[in-house]
């Protein structure tokens, strides 16, 4: 097994999309006829109504290795992902990909709705180039990883989002891939099933190059050795985890856990008024943030959020009083928050002062004091804040 060849290689890749669908169509069969009659056309100048969906992009993945997709919704990262797997072709440049390629791009992709599950596995493997025989030995365990043997011999159009998700994903992680391709869809599956994915994935890291799209900054800081962040279809960082989600965010040097989106905000501060607390008790936040100029009609909002970045709950500062007003220089606030009553787990909070209809504001998370609550069936709930 050679970990030092690339499996994936890009170079310099741009894909570019029209808004309009009559345009497209036009546009597509002007290409067409251009390829067929031998005309060349410059690919890299945009036509009325074209954008770029992806534009320069470039990179190497090894056996071993596992890259990141980031960036915003509409950054690119599915296009991209689409390319890598010849779905869509590139307006520009090279994409080489070895070995064999297991995706899991779109709910449903690569299935065929009318044939069965079982029936939908051996189609898969065909294509890949295993054998009846080959297909045969991975079957059961497919089977039982996707957690659905009831409905294997079901067509895939009764199946729901959630059972397609176990089908899809099972079906590529098993037949060996040499590069695997994952967007977002797992998010559709249940957190036991997902514990089950990253399990699988973590297994299969040492002997396969993975390219995963996901906005959950826990699931890609467990699995990938870097990121490529994607912003409106261009390369905008290329490296470590850590320096690319503080590209993401807008963090730049402000440190740890601090996300700056505007000049004009700072945080000096955010506590509690003690450490330890009895389920569904209140708790007392005190924020203190620094401000360049006066400002009014400021709001405040604290949110809850589990270990994989899912906000479970919400405190708006509007719901309890008059919005705030900042005085240039220091300001200091306390917050009460009323009867918190979580299961025990891992918790951690946001807090984001904004002003309504102006892009200025400010998010900080504060991860450096832990508050224990004690849950009503025993155990504890942590708190980073």
């Amino acid at each position: 097994m050679d970990r030092t060849e690339n499996l994936i290689t890009v170079e310099n890749v741009s894909k570019k999309f029209c808004r309009s669908l009559k345009r497209s169509l036009w546009y597509g069969m002007a290409d067409m006829a251009a390829e067929v009659t031998g005309r060349s056309r410059s690919h890299d100048a945009l036509r009325t109504g074209e954008f770029w969906a992806v534009a320069g992009a470039s990179l190497e993945l090894k056996r071993g290795e596992c890259l990141g997709l980031i960036g915003r919704n509409g950054a690119g990262k599915t296009t991209l992902l689409r390319m890598l797997n010849g779905l869509i072709k590139p307006d520009h440049g090279r994409i080489e990909m070895r070995g064999r390629v297991g995706a899991l791009i779109a709910l449903g992709a690569g299935f065929n709705p009318i044939l069965t599950g079982r029936e939908n596995i051996y189609v898969n493997g065909s294509v890949l180039g295993l054998t009846k025989k080959e297909i045969d030995a991975r079957l059961d365990d497919i089977v039982e990883f996707a957690g659905i043997p009831g409905f294997i011999d079901s067509p895939v159009q009764s199946y729901s989002s959630g059972m397609q998700v176990r089908l899809g994903f099972s079906v590529a992680t098993a037949l060996e891939p040499d590069v695997l391709l994952v967007d977002e869809v797992l998010a559709v599956g249940d957190i036991d099933f997902r514990t089950k994915c990253y399990d699988r994935l973590e297994k299969l890291r040492e002997r396969v190059a993975i390219i995963l799209v996901s906005h959950n900054r826990v699931d890609i800081a467990r699995m990938c050795t870097r990121v490529l962040l994607l912003e409106s279809g261009r390369p905008k960082h290329t490296g470590s985890v850590a320096e690319g989600f503080a590209e993401y965010e807008g963090t730049g040097t402000g440190g740890p856990g601090f996300v700056r989106a505007h000049t004009g905000f700072g945080f000096l501060y955010a506590k509690l008024d003690r450490t330890a607390i009895a389920w569904g008790d209140s708790i007392l936040i005190s924020v203190g943030i620094v401000a360049e100029d006066e400002m009014e009609g400021v709001l405040f909002r604290m949110s809850i959020m589990d270990s994989s970045e899912q906000a479970l709950a919400e405190w708006r500062s509007e719901h309890h009083g008059p919005p705030l007003t900042l005085k240039k220089g220091e300001n200091h606030f306390t917050f009460p928050v009323d009867s918190l009553r979580l299961q025990p787990g891992s918790y951690f909070c946001n807090f984001i002062f904004s002003k309504p209809r102006i892009a200025q504001y400010l998010v900080l998370a504060f991860r450096h004091q832990t508050v224990v609550i004690e849950g009503d069936a025993g155990g504890f709930c942590s708190y980073q804040l």
